[in-house]
C-alpha cells in the first residue's frame, strides 16, 4: 500500500522508512531509524528527484506509481550518487525505458561504475552548474555542490516555488514519524542532536566545501529546503542555517566542556569525575561526560563538534593509548575538528605514555590550544594529584 506525503500542490514525497536497519552505512548506530527521502514533481512534465536504498524498493515503486497515477515518468534527476539515494536507478530505467536521466559529468561515470543498464546516451540530460530545466510551471536551477560529500553532488533550486532539494545537506538521522515538516514536530529537543551527528560524522570533514555551498545558496530566495534524509525545512529556515554555518566553519555552539575518558578500573573515571565536580563548582553548566567504551563514537565526536572545551582523560595500554580511545582521537583527526581548546589527563600504573601519544595525535587538529600540562595520575587519584585536577579546572574555567 502507497504511503505518500504532499508538500505543495504539485510536489510529492514518496520516499521511505528504514526502521530496522541497525547501523548507517555500517558504522553508524540509528536507534529511531532512517528516512530516504524523494520527491516527485507532476507539472506538465513529470520529474522524480532521487530514490532510495534497495532496503525499501517495494515501497519506494508503489509510491511513485500512486502519484504518478498512469503518467509516464519523463525525468529523473540524480542530486547525489550514493547508494542509499540512487539504489532504485535501475528499477526507475526498467519502469519508465525512455525516461530522461539529468545529471552531471561526474554522475554519469558513476552510475556506469555502479549499473549495467543500457541506455540511449540522448537519455542523459548532461547539466553544468547554473543550466535550469524547464517542466512547465517549474523552472528547476542546478548548483554543484562537489565533495559535500562527495565529488559528483549538485543541488537543485526550483525558482518557482523557491524549494531546495538539498541533497544529503540538512539530513538527518531517524526515521520520519508521520509528520513530514520540522516545524510539526519539537525538532529542537527531538532531532537536532540527530541533525548534528549526521552532519559531523557524515560530512564534517568538508567545512570549507560546505561554506562554498552555503554562499552559493545564500544568493538563493529559499523557502523550503526539502534535503535526503530527515524532515523538510519550511519555517524558521534561519535556525539550521545558522547550525550549518556554526558546524562547517568549526565554531562552538556551547562554551561549556566535554569530557570524554577511557578507565580500565576506575582510576581514570575518578579523575574525571573529580574535574567534573570542581568544574561545577567553579560555576561551568551544561558539562557532558562520556565513557569511550560504551558509547557510540559518533556521539561523542558530535558533542566535539559542540563544545568549546575538551578534555580527553586515558588509561595507558600496551603501551600506547586505551584502544578505545585511540579511535575516538583518530577520528576526531580524520574528521578535521579545529578551534578547540583541549586538556588531557593520563594514567598509568608502571609506564604512563598515552598522555605524550595522545598530544602527537591531537596536535594535527588547526588551531587548537592546549590548556595546562598534562595530568599524569599513576594508578588512583592521591591528594597531590587532586590538587592538579583543581589546577586544571581553574585553568578550564579561567580560558573560557
Amino acid at each position: 500500500m502507497y504511503n505518500t506525503k504532499q508538500i505543495t500542490t504539485d510536489l510529492f514525497w514518496v520516499g521511505a522508512n528504514d526502521r530496522r536497519i541497525a547501523l548507517f552505512e555500517s558504522v553508524y548506530p540509528v536507534p529511531t531509524g532512517v528516512s530516504y527521502n524523494s520527491y516527485l514533481l507532476m507539472d506538465e512534465k513529470t520529474v522524480l528527484l532521487d530514490t532510495v536504498d534497495r532496503a525499501v524498493t517495494h515501497q519506494f515503486m508503489e509510491n511513485v506509481e500512486h502519484v504518478l497515477n498512469g503518467r509516464h515518468l519523463d525525468y529523473l534527476i540524480i542530486n547525489h550518487m550514493e547508494p542509499d539515494h540512487c539504489a532504485e536507478i535501475p528499477t526507475i530505467v526498467a519502469k519508465y525505458p525512455d525516461i530522461k536521466i539529468v545529471c552531471n559529468a561526474k554522475t554519469q561515470t558513476m552510475i556506469k561504475q555502479f549499473f549495467d543498464f543500457d541506455l540511449d546516451e540522448n537519455q542523459y540530460m548532461l547539466v553544468k552548474e547554473g543550466d535550469t530545466l524547464n517542466t512547465g510551471k517549474h523552472n528547476l536551477t542546478f548548483v554543484f555542490a562537489p565533495m559535500v560529500h562527495w565529488p559528483e553532488v549538485m543541488v537543485t533550486y526550483d525558482t518557482t516555488d523557491k524549494i531546495l532539494f538539498s541533497a544529503d545537506a540538512f539530513g538527518a538521522f531517524g526515521a520520519i514519524d508521520g509528520n513530514i515538516f520540522a516545524d510539526e514536530v519539537d525538532y529542537d529537543h527531538r532531532y537536532m542532536d540527530e541533525a548534528r551527528r549526521y552532519y559531523t560524522n557524515i560530512v564534517g570533514k568538508y567545512g570549507p566545501q560546505v561554506q562554498a555551498l552555503l554562499k552559493k545558496a545564500s544568493n538563493l530566495d529559499i523557502k523550503m529546503i526539502c534535503p535526503l534524509h530527515g524532515y523538510i525545512w519550511r519555517k524558521n529556515l534561519e535556525v539550521f542555517i545558522d547550525k550549518y554555518l556554526k558546524w562547517s566553519s568549526y565554531t562552538p555552539e556551547t562554551n561549556s566542556v566535554l569530557i570524554a575518558y577511557a578507565s580500565v578500573y576506575g582510576g581514570t573515571q575518578n579523575a574525571a569525575e573529580i574535574l567534573a565536580t570542581k568544574l561545577a563548582q567553579r560555576g561551568v553548566k551544561d558539562i557532558k561526560m562520556y565513557d569511550v567504551s560504551t558509547t557510540h563514537l559518533s556521539y561523542i565526536l558530535s558533542d566535539a563538534f559542540k563544545y568549546s572545551h575538551i578534555v580527553f582523560a586515558s588509561t595507558t595500554y600496551n603501551n600506547g593509548i586505551f584502544v578505545n580511545m585511540e579511535n575516538l582521537l583518530h577520528d576526531v583527526v580524520a574528521h578535521n575538528l579545529q578551534n578547540r581548546k583541549i586538556a588531557i589527563i593520563e594514567n598509568g600504573s608502571w609506564a604512563p605514555t598515552c598522555g605524550k601519544l595522545m598530544t602527537e595525535l591531537l596536535s594535527k587538529l588547526k588551531n587548537t590550544e592546549f590548556i595546562s600540562s598534562n595530568v599524569m595520575i599513576k594508578s588512583a587519584v592521591k591528594q597531590d594529584k587532586a590538587e592538579e585536577l583543581d589546577n586544571l579546572a581553574q585553568a578550564i574555567v579561567s580560558s573560557m
